[in-house]
């Protein structure tokens, strides 16, 4: 009895953590769609990322209020993470997969917590509003170790193994089955998030594939060199804004996980 109350109690603050950290995770990409939308048409110099949509409800009249709320969001949603890693997932009936489930979970926690460290950061006034200069300054870091530019092509190699992971994901709709939902309206959503992320995550990846073989950092860049690097193709405008709304519609499902997730 002892031991079901305790699981009981475990489920509550995984819900309500989840709820608050998901909603938050949403609106972030969601701030991250509109700035994409604005980069496609030539409308913004903000950095299409989460520090530059971090810094974009910063620059809001009441920005600082919402940056704490945002950054105590997304701890929260790095604490249900953490729960999900130490006991969720046990509706996952095969054991390989729930281990892959909680590792995706820890992961997520952990870009949960720099996300909210950057909203602290930018309420404080001394973070940086893009990640561009941190992921450059990696990569030269790496760069300059023994073997670096072969580490760096298979960091490249491993974010395009994450990019075909979530486009797996979208076309076999498996994110489902961590929802207590199966409305035709949100795997549509969750669909088409998922395979935005799985274009954008190809083009960070083939990014560093390339800085790796020409060994120059300056070719490296996460979400928002991705996003510009989309913009500048034939067509970028338009391949940019379909992906802005990929963002979007993430961000959407977001919020139906909140109230729908399993805990």
């Amino acid at each position: 009895m002892a031991d079901m109350a305790s699981r009981a109690e475990k489920s509550d603050v995984a819900q309500v953590l989840g709820r608050i950290g998901m909603g938050c995770f949403g609106f972030v990409h969601l701030v991250i769609a509109y700035i994409a939308v604005k980069v496609a048409f030539g409308e913004s110099g903000q950095s299409a990322d989460q520090k530059g949509a971090l810094a974009e409800v910063g620059s809001t009249a009441f920005g600082g209020i919402v940056l704490w709320a945002l950054a105590a969001g997304l701890l929260a949603f790095a604490g249900w993470q953490a729960l999900m890693v130490a006991n969720g997932y046990h509706w996952v009936t095969d054991k390989g997969r729930r281990v892959r489930k909680r590792i995706g979970s820890g992961v997520r926690g952990v870009v949960a917590v720099g996300i909210g460290s950057s909203a602290v950061q930018l309420a404080i006034g001394s973070g940086e509003s893009s990640s561009t200069g941190q992921s450059q300054g990696l990569t030269a870091e790496v760069l300059s170790w023994p073997a670096g530019p072969f580490l760096v092509v298979l960091g490249g190699v491993v974010v395009l193994g994450v990019a075909v992971a979530a486009a797996v994901k979208a076309i076999k709709k498996s994110f489902m089955e961590d929802l207590d939902t199966n409305r035709n309206w949100v795997e549509k959503l969750g669909m088409a998030g998922y395979l935005a992320k799985a274009v954008v995550y190809a083009i960070v990846g083939v990014l560093l594939i390339i800085a790796g073989f020409n060994a120059d950092a300056n070719q490296a860049g996460g979400l928002d060199v991705a996003l510009k690097t989309l913009a500048a193709q034939p067509f970028g405008n338009v391949l940019l804004t379909v992906v802005a709304l990929g963002f979007a519609a993430f961000g959407a499902y977001c919020f139906v996980a909140a109230k729908e997730h399993r805990s």
